[in-house]
């Protein structure tokens, strides 16, 4: 069934290496749900029409069992394969290559199960009923513009873990709001009341935890999928001999912005990220949820 509201990706192949055994995914909701499942639940109220998620065809099977198969019928389903070469191409990469290319090549390989405009988001990553809301905003009343993308933006004091430190990519952002650049900022962490970095040069420096940064929440119009089929074959030419290297997401959206390619809108939520960065993390989730379900934000059981 072809649906005119826009789809969700969800990039989820990366939860097999991660977890071994998808049924050992964390489970943080009262009835045993996964941030996953909080995801589409945010998503589907928000009005998207459709969820598509990146999996690796070694545990597909489970995958359906796991996560597919105890959502509702009437959320329309879709799943696409990352693999090697899950794409065709001509340009000779290194035939003892493993790994796969990355999140920028995950999202390639949803483009023949997405024909509308689209979120993307991480599979382990929660972002909060808000941010669904401004990102389907977003795609239903800018269609007519497509190189006008959106990063939904978050405040760094809402993104960060009591538990150790985090990388954040920190968005520079012109007076309409229209990203100019996103600047990684790695061991970023909670200090005596402040948040301190390292920069380029081992110094470190404070943060004031209001920059807006970037949980790679995109929501995309359809035509972003040329521009990354363009990128990921420069990039094939120049790295495809190398047996690690991967083709980011966020840096194609980078490069874009740079070569006035497109335009991306930061649209700041004032939802709380949280995610599983340590394992002392999942109690804290846990938590939160709890509360959020006890506000009546969610059900007790999601479906």
């Amino acid at each position: 069934m072809k649906t005119n509201k826009p789809t969700l990706l969800i990039l989820a192949a990366g939860l097999g290496s991660r977890y071994g055994s998808l049924k050992q995914i964390d489970k943080i909701g009262p009835s045993g749900e996964r941030i996953i499942d909080y995801s589409v639940y945010d998503a589907i109220k928000a009005g998207f029409g459709k969820v598509v998620y990146v999996i690796r065809k070694s545990f597909e099977e489970e995958f359906k069992e796991v996560i597919i198969d105890v959502l509702p019928t009437e959320i329309e389903t879709d799943y696409v394969f990352q693999e090697l070469d899950s794409l065709a191409s001509d340009i000779k990469t290194n035939p003892d290559r493993t790994k796969p290319w990355g999140t920028g090549h995950a999202l390639l390989t949803a483009s023949s199960a997405i024909e509308n405009s689209f979120a993307v988001i991480n599979a382990d990553d929660f972002y909060g009923a808000d941010s669904f809301k401004l990102a389907y905003n977003f795609l239903i009343s800018v269609d007519d513009e497509p190189s006008e993308h959106a990063l939904i933006g978050y405040k760094l004091i809402n993104t960060m873990s009591d538990y150790g430190s985090v990388s954040r990519g920190v968005c520079e952002v012109d007076e309409d709001n229209f990203m100019n650049s996103i600047i990684e900022r790695t061991e970023i962490i909670k200090n005596e009341g402040k948040i301190l970095f390292k920069d380029e040069q081992s110094n470190v420096k404070e943060l004031s935890g209001s920059e807006i940064v970037s949980m790679n929440m995109f929501a995309f119009k359809n035509s972003i999928f040329n521009r990354y089929q363009k990128s990921f074959d420069n990039f094939l030419k120049k790295n495809g001999n190398d047996l690690k290297r991967e083709f980011y997401l966020p840096s194609v959206v980078d490069e874009l912005i740079k070569s006035k390619l497109a335009k991306v809108k930061v649209i700041e939520t004032t939802e709380q990220w949280f995610g599983l960065t340590y394992k002392e993390d999942k109690e804290m989730v846990k938590t939160r949820i709890s509360n959020l379900v006890k506000q009546g934000k969610y059900p007790t059981k999601l479906w």
